[in-house]
């Protein structure tokens, strides 16, 4: 019996997706939840497995093709799947025969037509040399896993041997002679979505920042003393400075309703919670994953959750319902080296907290000059909604809890 393979249903807040990469081939086996292809919308990637055991029999949408929420992708013949015969023995080839039967067979692999269009543009980005796949696909075809097996196992690349000193009679060589390579490769549609939304928000939204900074010397102190109890306490969840972070901007936005507000067209909504996103780097791009009613959660929970959205977030295993809302972001620079920045709104929210590199800096304390760990912070929002007075007092509400953090427990 066949069984129609469909793409899985897309939230609202995505219109479409991508073929990104076909795993099987008509005609191979596939078990029940095995990966089958993979399908790469505007948020994250998302993964179609066989639903029973069976056949793949045919593709409707192949790499690179649009497909919309829940569209037919290709045909599954059900049932338990025969081993494969082994194959006859082939006669040995004759001499006439012989040069033809030493070809090699990456002259085909490098066709186009037997690359896929997700393991093209990983070819590209890596700069491989496709003569040197083998391909696991169909009649030979070069997966997107086959590029990724091949960089995993290349060697090393041997250092060159120093070159041999230039005869005091070789002739100059006129003009340069490195080559200026460049290399074009397609954006992905994450990326290009990244773009779209960046734009937006300078053409959209009336966006201004301001800056404070914070003695992270109460905070440093706080870790210090208690990460290796926390550490056993709570399962291995190391103690970072983003659980403070978090707290402290859930209490602050209490305070100050219109940074955790958004507009709706000529509506503002204001949100009775607190969801905070919190920004994770990956190999394609940004994500914000939602720590959903981060007020209710202790340090703990909210150091845990973030260490598990970095790990998935990397994988490429986060869902679109974990991206999808928040009502406030907050995104560390820091951990790259950041000294200060300027955060970039993620609509419909109207404000996003940037953390920076801790710094020690010579500080007037009481007349006189200490060195303190000092920390920028930045903090931009839609002047259509924040005045500059409200968003100069939150920043400092998020200033004097970090710098006494027993007010984050207390909640002072």
């Amino acid at each position: 019996m066949a069984i129609e393979i469909k793409a899985p249903a897309f939230p609202e807040s995505v219109a479409d997706g991508e073929v990104a990469t076909w795993h099987k081939q008509p005609g191979e086996a596939v078990k029940r939840d095995e990966l089958i292809v993979e399908i790469e919308t505007d948020k994250v990637v998302m993964e179609v497995v066989a639903p029973v055991d069976g056949t793949l029999s045919g593709i409707m949408k192949q790499e690179g093709d649009t497909v919309l929420s829940n569209e037919v992708l290709g045909t599954l013949e059900e049932g338990a799947v025969a081993a494969a015969p082994a194959p006859a023995a082939e006669p040995a080839p004759t001499a006439e025969a012989a040069p033809a039967a030493a070809e090699p067979a990456a002259a085909t692999e490098a066709d186009d037509s037997q690359i896929g269009p997700a393991a093209r543009r990983l070819a590209d980005e890596k700069n491989v040399d496709l003569s040197k796949v083998t391909g696991t696909g169909k009649d030979g075809r070069i997966l997107k896993e086959d590029i990724l097996k091949y960089l995993k196992s290349e060697p090393a690349p041997a250092p060159a041997p120093a070159p041999a000193p230039a005869a005091a009679t070789a002739p100059a060589v006129d003009g340069p002679t490195s080559e200026r390579v460049e290399r074009r490769v397609p954006m992905t549609r994450m990326r290009k979505r990244i773009a779209e939304r960046l734009l937006s928000v300078s053409q959209d939204t009336a966006m201004l920042t301001t800056f404070n900074e914070v003695n992270m010397a109460p905070v440093m102190a706080l870790r210090s003393k208690y990460k290796d109890s926390f550490e056993k306490t709570h399962n291995g969840t190391r103690l970072g400075f983003m659980g403070f972070f978090v707290k402290a901007a859930c209490e602050a936005l209490k305070r100050f309703p219109a940074v955790n507000a958004s507009i709706d067209g000529n509506d503002i909504v204001y949100h009775g919670y607190q969801d905070i996103g919190v920004a994770v780097s990956t190999q394609n791009g940004l994500v914000v994953p939602i720590l959903k009613d981060a007020d209710f959660m202790s340090i703990a929970d909210v150091e845990a959750q973030i260490n598990d959205f970095g790990v998935r977030a990397r994988d490429g295993k986060l869902s679109i319902e974990e991206m999808t809302g928040g009502t406030f972001t907050i995104s560390n620079g820091g951990v790259f080296g950041s000294l200060m920045s300027t955060p970039i709104l993620n609509p419909p929210q109207t404000g996003i907290l940037g953390m920076h590199k801790i710094q020690e800096r010579p500080m007037a304390v009481n007349g006189e000059v200490v060195v303190l760990p000092m920390m920028y912070l930045a903090l931009s929002y839609d002047h259509r909604l924040i005045d500059g007075k409200d968003a100069v007092q939150f920043l400092v509400a998020i200033k004097d809890l970090l710098e006494d953090p027993a007010r984050i427990l207390l909640q002072l």
